[in-house]
């Protein structure tokens, strides 16, 4: 499992647009909207390297609207959030 970070720049007009399309692309699993010189942080969880290299080249890249991106691959996680536990239907 590859996980990577996605710091996004986008045009202040369209950004409802971008994070709902952002949102929708299977691998990335949350958008966060944020202040600053960013304006979205995605968090990305996909099978290996090359299935990342193909979201970000194809498909986070191609939205309109999105003016820089910045990825960060996730070397090793040290939070003790346990996510799977978020979504256990027990």
């Amino acid at each position: 499992m590859t996980t990577a970070i996605a710091l996004i720049r986008a045009d202040q007009k369209k950004l409802n647009a971008v994070g709902e399309q952002l949102a929708g692309i299977p691998g990335i699993t949350e958008v966060y909207s944020v202040g600053g010189q960013i304006d979205f942080v995605a968090i990305m969880r996909l099978p290996d390297n090359e299935s990342l290299a193909e979201l970000v080249t194809e498909k986070i890249t191609k939205i309109e609207g999105i003016s820089n991106t910045q990825t960060m691959v996730a070397f090793r996680a040290f939070s003790r959030y346990d996510l799977a536990s978020m979504f256990d239907i027990s």
